[in-house]
């Protein structure tokens, strides 16, 4: 994979774990689990330079 795919895969992806994120219950266990994906996501898309501002829903 192209470093190019996987900005684009890691950033469809955070997007889309967001949404996930804000339609659960904070004080589940699946939410926990996400949010450790969401961290994951957010140090792979820093490591490539991408500004999050804009991406971020959560902004935990």
């Amino acid at each position: 994979m192209s470093e190019k795919e996987m900005i684009k895969v890691s950033i469809e992806e955070f997007s889309r774990l967001q949404n996930y994120m804000i339609s659960s219950d904070k004080d589940s266990n699946s939410y926990k689990l996400m949010k450790d994906r969401y961290i994951e996501l957010k140090i792979i898309l820093n490591f490539f330079g991408i500004n999050l501002a804009e991406l971020d829903k959560i902004k935990e």
